[in-house]
C-alpha cells in the first residue's frame, strides 16, 4: 500500500524496535509544531507507538507518515501507518478492547489509537497490507 496523505519528507521507515522509538520522538516534535500542548503531544506519540509496534509485530516492516495539517478553521496532525503485511482478517474484532492474536499483549493497541485520535480510518486486505489514518485536531485554535 502507498500513502494517500504523507510525503517522502514526512516518512519514518519502521523495520526495528529502534524505529518505533524514533517515530515516537518525531511524533512529539510534529505535535509541538502543530501547536499541541504537552498532554496532547504525549497522547499523539502514544498512538504512534501503538501503530509502529503493530507494524513490527504483525507485518515486520512498514512506514509511519506524520503530517501537520491546516484548514481555514483548524489545525492538527495526521498519522498514517502503512504496511504490506498479511492484513487484518476481521477489522471489527481487531478494534475491540482486549482482542489480540499475540501472546502477552493487552489487546488495546488499535482501540486505544481510535480513542486517542479524533478521526480513525482503517483499510486492510488479506495478503496486501494495512493502512491506518488517524487525525487529531487542536481544540483551542483561534483565527
Amino acid at each position: 500500500m502507498e500513502s494517500k496523505y504523507g510525503s517522502k519528507e514526512n516518512v519514518i521507515p519502521i523495520f526495528l524496535q529502534e524505529d518505533c522509538e524514533h517515530a515516537v520522538i518525531e511524533a512529539k516534535k510534529k505535535a509541538a509544531v502543530a501547536g499541541f500542548g504537552n498532554t496532547e503531544q504525549v497522547l499523539i506519540s502514544t498512538a504512534v507507538s501503538e501503530l509502529a509496534t503493530n507494524i513490527i509485530r504483525y507485518a515486520g516492516k512498514g512506514e509511519i507518515y506524520l503530517t501537520v495539517i491546516k484548514t481555514q478553521q483548524k489545525s492538527g496532525i495526521v498519522i498514517e501507518a502503512i504496511d504490506n503485511g498479511p492484513g487484518i482478517q476481521d477489522i471489527g474484532l481487531a478494534l475491540q478492547d482486549h482482542f489480540t492474536t499475540t501472546r502477552g499483549s493487552l489487546g488495546l493497541g488499535l482501540s486505544s489509537v481510535r480513542r486517542i485520535m479524533d478521526e480513525f480510518e482503517i483499510e486492510s486486505s488479506q495478503g496486501m497490507g494495512t493502512r491506518i489514518v488517524a487525525r487529531k485536531w487542536r481544540n483551542d485554535v483561534g483565527f
